[in-house]
C-alpha cells in the first residue's frame, strides 16, 4: 500500500494515500483497534448534514470564503448520499465526546473539498478545523447527529410503519367482523372488536408522543458548548478539535 505523509500538531503520521481521511483519523484508528464496528449510515447522513449547513451559516456570515463554503456544502451533501461512507473508519467505541469521528467526517470533507478545488487530497487548502469545523465543537456535533439520526428514523421509518400496522389491523378486523357475522357470531365480533379498537387507540395514542418528541429533537445546541465555555468560535480559529 502506498502512503501520503501528513503533519498535525502531534508531528508526521502516514496515512493510505488514496484516503481521504487525513492525520487524525488515522492516529485514531491505531488509538481504537477495538471492535469491527462502524458508525450507521444514519449517523454518517446526519454528520454530512450537519457540515453542509454549518458552512451555508458560516458563508452567509462570512466566516467562510464563498468558494471554500461551496466546495465544503458540496462535498458534505456527497458524504449525506453515502458516496464516502467507506471513509468513515474510525472504531464506534472510543474516547472522549466522539472527536475522532467528528475529525473523521472533517479530514474526508476537507480533502474531497480540495479535490473540488482543484487541489491535491492533503494539502490543506480547505483546512478540516478551521474552515469544516468552523464554530463546532465535538460536544455538540456528536449530540446532534445523534439527534438528528433518531429523528429521521422516526419520522422516515417508525412513523410510517406504525400507519401501515394501523390500516392493516383495521382492515384485517373488518374482514374478520364480516366473516363472524356471516357465521352468525356476532358476540364474538364484538368482543373482538372492542380489542382492536383499544389496540389501535394505543397506536394512535404512541404515535401522538412520537411526533411530539421529534419536535425535542428538532432542538441541537450546536455552537452553544463553545459559547458555555468561554469560547469564541467566529473569532480567528485557534482551536484544534
Amino acid at each position: 500500500m502506498e502512503y501520503r505523509i501528513e503533519k498535525d500538531t502531534m508531528g508526521e503520521v502516514k496515512v493510505p494515500a488514496d484516503a481521504y481521511y487525513g492525520a487524525q483519523t488515522a492516529r485514531a484508528v491505531e488509538n481504537f483497534p477495538i471492535s469491527d464496528l462502524r458508525f450507521s449510515r444514519s449517523f454518517i447522513r446526519a454528520l454530512g448534514l450537519i457540515k453542509k449547513h454549518a458552512a451555508a451559516v458560516n458563508a452567509a456570515l462570512k466566516l467562510l470564503p464563498p468558494n471554500i463554503a461551496e466546495a465544503i456544502q458540496k462535498a458534505a451533501a456527497e458524504v449525506t448520499e453515502g458516496k464516502w461512507d467507506s471513509e468513515f473508519v474510525v472504531d464506534i467505541f472510543q474516547t472522549g465526546s466522539g472527536t475522532s469521528t467528528n475529525m473523521n467526517a472533517n479530514e474526508v470533507i476537507a480533502n474531497r473539498a480540495v479535490e473540488i478545488l482543484g487541489g491535491k487530497r492533503g494539502d490543506k487548502s480547505v483546512h478540516p478545523n478551521d474552515h469544516v469545523n468552523r464554530g463546532q465543537s465535538s460536544n455538540d456535533v456528536i449530540p446532534a447527529a445523534i439527534h438528528l439520526a433518531a429523528l429521521e428514523g422516526i419520522s422516515r421509518r417508525l412513523a410510517p410503519a406504525l400507519g401501515q400496522l394501523r390500516d392493516g389491523r383495521r382492515r384485517k378486523m373488518s374482514l374478520i367482523g364480516d366473516m363472524s357475522r356471516r357465521q352468525g357470531a356476532e358476540d364474538h365480533c364484538l368482543g373482538r372488536r372492542i380489542d382492536a379498537d383499544k389496540w389501535q387507540a394505543n397506536i394512535r395514542t404512541h404515535s401522538s408522543h412520537d411526533t411530539e418528541r421529534m419536535l425535542d429533537h428538532r432542538r441541537f445546541a450546536l455552537a452553544r458548548q463553545r459559547l458555555e465555555q468561554g469560547a469564541q468560535p467566529f473569532a480567528e480559529d485557534r482551536y484544534r478539535r
